[in-house]
């Protein structure tokens, strides 16, 4: 078959999905709305594979585009629906369509009692759509197109239950919080056309390093244009990717299904941020003061995130904090300049992190619905399946593995290049020894939060049913389900809005078990499958320049020659991690309660994550609300009625009631006036006359 008819169906496959079960889920009911748009994104995901290998292994050896219809043309700005296909893009587009898949798939099961089935995966379909718009675009105007379209997918799919007033809170805050970094995302690329009169990438990047050293004048200041751009591009990949200062949506966006969580969250959307520094290597690699910021926020972001996902109860929430640290780790990867890096992290994370998500769905459904860690415990006897495929995603996520064998899982190999290259980054950019110590320090951290999650659920004390009796009456439990609900209410949110009750743990159906399966196997074996590609001795003929590092840009290289104890640090701090959460949740069960209960300001802290959220509030919320007050009450009710249409309107009133005094129905009142208007005529004329 052609090669561009593969590629349409391969992006307008889950569209076709999306519009079927739409447009006539009602109609065709539940379970063919559910087979076609599954059935199609198993068609797409075949095809983003085979795509995958014609690019890398076969005879697709050469990047290509194949432009499909005309979209914009003004002037210079041109702009054409097309398929960018190079190994940046095959890489995105078999992590989306693989994710996207297995949760379709998932979602049967998960799903089951839903009554809007058809528009759930609807929407589903329509988000794969548009990521897969976005990550094979080929002008900035159609990453444009797909960034928005990703956007408004995940606004529909985080309030999917739309009856509940948290969930279309948070399906708003995302919604704001993403537009705040879409405009400095559309301020970059207004700035790239302004400097090169072209949006088309394969144009454009030739261009760029002739532009190095090029400033922009503004006021009093002379700015690096190149930095300038990737500065506010960068600023929509904050936003789109939840990095520090715009990723309050995220932790609130698991108010969504967790099949949602999975695949916007976890493995595609969030990660669309990474993906767009990557494919902008050209402009990065000569906008170093953007890269510093890049490394900086990245580096806080993975700290910040870790530090309050220690803290968190909610089962879901644990997984999107860590969600949130992992993207700083990428983005400090990219800052540095190892782009290759900071993909193979993206490629790694997507297997164990959507497993993680999809597993901890698994144990919401097992708990009917039930999110909150604190009403789990003893699991593993009941849910065995679920429990060793939330053990494999832990194990790669903290990057457990042999050094010396240098044999582990996923996280093992891409957690170890990210943190390498930022060391060797460091000997001509300080950032880099920054984000390398914070890295290894957030590797203990996400090794203890991962492990207190799997302890805290999975083993010891029963705290469900009737067995949660018999728990509270051990003081050291009893203590601890008294702490863990300090600073907040009990009993978190479900996904359905029902609890648990007395029911008996279950296992999932075998809808859901399956993609558990598949992505353990990913968890297990993508690391060290793909290692000596995307970051090895092969990394060269593997991207065949779809990524580009500048002649002075070595990290990848220098990151192989570093001394011993730079590869064990985040290694010795993962056993760390887990030994300290194997104490305290398994040896001393309750000496975290105990612990706690203490609080402490660095606690309260942590646990109120960093007071972001009540900071917004003050600062923007009802900031925003008293300028609005101003403007209303002030500018509008005061000035501009007041000075327009009010007051002239209180003016003619006046001279109304003026008038109407005169006017009191006595003939003698009126016969004075008369006399003196009367004497008034006579008295000019006279004057006329002497005159």
């Amino acid at each position: 078959m052609d090669k561009q008819l593969l590629l349409i169906i391969f992006l307008s496959s889950p569209l076709l999905g999306a519009l079927i079960a739409g447009l006539s889920g009602r109609r065709i009911g539940d379970k063919a709305s559910m087979a076609v748009t599954t059935g199609l994104l198993f068609l797409s995901c075949a095809l983003a594979w085979n795509t995958f290998y014609q690019v890398t292994w076969g005879s697709w050896s050469e990047r290509f585009t194949v432009e499909l219809l005309p979209f914009i043309n003004v002037g210079d700005f041109q702009s054409a629906w097309s398929i960018r296909v190079d190994t940046l893009s095959a890489v995105m587009g078999i992590v989306v369509t693989t994710v996207s898949a297995l949760v379709h798939l998932y979602s049967w099961g998960y799903m089951s009692d839903d009554p809007d089935k058809p528009r759930f995966f609807a929407y589903l379909s329509l988000f794969t759509f548009a990521m897969l718009m976005l990550v094979n675009a080929a002008d900035f105007m159609q990453l444009f197109f797909g960034w928005e379209g990703v956007g408004l997918a995940s606004y529909l799919l985080i309030g999917f239950w739309f009856k509940k007033p948290t969930a279309g809170a948070a399906a708003i805050k995302a919604f704001v919080v993403n537009r705040v970094g879409d405009f400095g995302f559309a301020l970059g690329i207004m700035t790239v056309f302004w400097m090169f009169h072209t949006i088309r990438f394969e144009t454009l990047f030739p261009l760029i390093a002739a532009k190095a050293g090029t400033t922009w004048h503004f006021a009093a200041w002379n700015f690096s244009a190149l930095d300038l751009a990737g500065f506010f591009l960068f600023i929509g990949a904050m936003g789109k990717s939840a990095q520090f200062f715009l990723h309050t949506w995220l932790p609130d966006a698991m108010e969504g299904p967790t099949p949602v969580s999975a695949l916007i969250h976890a493995a595609t959307m969030v990660t669309a941020g990474v993906y767009m520094v990557c494919l902008l290597s050209p402009l990065y690699e000569y906008a170093p003061n953007a890269r510093g910021v890049i490394i900086l926020i990245g580096a806080v972001t993975s700290l910040f995130a870790a530090t309050v996902g220690m803290m968190q109860n909610d089962i879901k929430r644990v997984i999107a904090y860590s969600t949130c640290s992992q993207l700083g780790y990428m983005f400090f990867a990219a800052g540095v300049g190892a782009y290759q890096s900071a993909m193979f992290h993206l490629f790694t994370h997507a297997f164990f992190k959507a497993l993680l998500f999809l597993g901890a769905g698994s144990v919401i459904h097992a708990m009917h619905h039930e999110q909150d860690m604190r009403k789990m415990g003893g699991l593993w006897k009941y849910i065995k399946i679920t429990f060793v495929a939330m053990t494999i995603g832990n194990i790669a996520i903290t990057g457990l593995g042999i050094p010396f064998v240098d044999w582990g899982f996923a996280g093992f190999y891409s957690k170890d290049s990210m943190l390498g290259v930022a060391f060797a980054a460091g000997a001509t950019q300080p950032l880099g020894y920054f984000a390398w110590v914070v890295g290894v320090f957030v590797a203990g951290l996400t090794s203890y939060y991962s492990w207190r999650l799997a302890f805290f659920t999975f083993n010891g004390h029963a705290r469900w049913g009737h067995d949660a009796h018999d728990a509270h009456g051990h003081d050291d439990h009893a203590s601890h389900a008294q702490v863990e609900t300090h600073g907040e209410p009990d009993a978190g949110h479900d996904d359905h809005g029902h609890g648990h009750g007395d029911h008996k743990p279950h296992e999932s159906p075998w809808t859901m078990l399956v993609p558990l399966i598949v992505l353990s196997i990913g968890a297990i074996a993508s690391g060290f499958a793909f290692v000596h590609y995307f970051v090895g001795s092969g990394q060269e003929a593997f991207w065949k320049g779809a990524i580009f590092t500048g002649a002075n840009n070595h990290v990848l290289e220098q990151s192989e020659h570093l001394p011993v104890w730079v590869g064990l640090a985040p290694l010795t701090a993962a056993i760390l991690g887990l030994l300290v959460a194997a104490y305290v949740y398994l040896w001393r069960e309750g000496l975290g309660a105990k612990l706690a209960a203490r609080g402490g300001p660095l606690y309260t802290f942590f646990y109120n994550k960093w007071y972001f959220d009540e900071l917004y509030q003050v600062v923007f919320v009802n900031g925003a609300k008293a300028l609005g007050d101003v403007f209303w009450k002030q500018g509008d009710q005061k000035t501009i009625d007041g000075l327009g249409p009010n007051g002239v309107s209180w003016l003619m009133g006046q001279f109304g009631k003026g008038l109407g005094r005169l006017q009191t129905g006595y003939i003698y009142t009126y016969a004075f006036v008369m006399l003196i208007g009367v004497a008034g005529l006579v008295t000019f004329a006279l004057m006329a006359w002497v005159r």
